[in-house]
């Protein structure tokens, strides 16, 4: 059978709901930065409720890339800035602010990442075109969170170099480890997905950089990248097959939902995105 083609541009990748597969690393990486563990430390309850944060974090997303989703565009900015607005100040040593443009474009960085690393291991190696289209279009979710377009990497290759910069110089904290301990407790979620938490964890450990991965405290050992590695390959395999109209069910439900939540007047992001 043939294989599918790799998605091509932001708004295909952003369909597709193999991509949420990499909400936990992404999270991870995020507070593994410290201002941003300080934030969400002092200002984000999120742990309490991963089901809501992951239904924010997606709404961002989509208000920002999907055009089906651009009638909400301006309200979701409105609301994850109304959010931002006091989230600062000094907490472990450290000052923190959403409106600071090295933490919008980290938590960029760790969005982009992470959906580069499921895209690769679902469909392998994609024309450089295509990779630099996408690449330069998520600087739109950190422009949308006020990061001015200059500090996003011009290309891949300046990306590739600051990414390798920010993991040698992350001190994750134990404000960090907690977080992430936390959430895939899931002590508040419903008993369904305490249940999930368990793969959600391995998922999670799999896609992280060994050194973010050691310093989080998260376990790994031979067996575990043999079952990753299994498991990907699995994956690989079967869900490109899947008709398109299954594999976009979340972006889907996702924009549904959006679009009726954006004619009200209320809506609860938490901090830094």
């Amino acid at each position: 059978m043939r294989q599918p083609k790799s998605p091509r541009t932001d708004v295909e990748l952003a369909r597709e709901g193999i991509v949420l597969a990499g909400g936990g690393a992404a999270i991870a990486l995020q507070v593994a930065h410290r201002p941003v563990a300080a934030g969400v430390q002092q200002h984000s309850n999120f742990t309490a409720d991963p089901l809501g944060r992951l239904r924010r974090t997606l709404q961002y997303l989509a208000a920002i890339v999907l055009p089906e989703a651009r009638s909400a565009r301006a309200t979701v900015t409105g609301w994850v800035a109304r959010a931002h607005e006091p989230v600062e100040g000094i907490a472990d040593g450290v000052a923190y602010s959403a409106a600071d443009p090295d933490t919008q474009r980290w938590v960029t960085a760790t969005l982009y990442w992470t959906a580069e690393e499921i895209r690769w291991r679902i469909w392998g190696e994609q024309h450089p075109d295509d990779a630099d289209q996408i690449y330069r279009s998520y600087a739109a979710l950190g422009t949308a969170l006020g990061m001015p377009q200059e500090y996003w990497p011009a290309d891949r290759a300046a990306f590739q170099r600051y990414w390798d910069e920010q993991l040698a110089s992350l001190d994750v904290t134990d404000a960090a480890r907690q977080i992430v301990s936390d959430l895939f407790a899931a002590h508040s979620a419903p008993w369904w997905l305490r249940t999930a938490m368990p793969t959600a964890r391995f998922l999670t450990a799999g896609l992280l950089p060994a050194e973010v991965r050691v310093q989080l405290g998260l376990d790994w050992d031979g067996a575990d990248a043999v079952r990753e590695d299994r498991l990907w390959r699995i994956l690989a395999s079967a869900y490109p097959q899947f008709p398109a109209g299954i594999r976009h069910i979340p972006a889907r439900l996702v924009v549904a939902e959006l679009i009726a939540g954006s004619r009200g007047t209320k809506h609860s992001f938490d901090a830094l995105g």
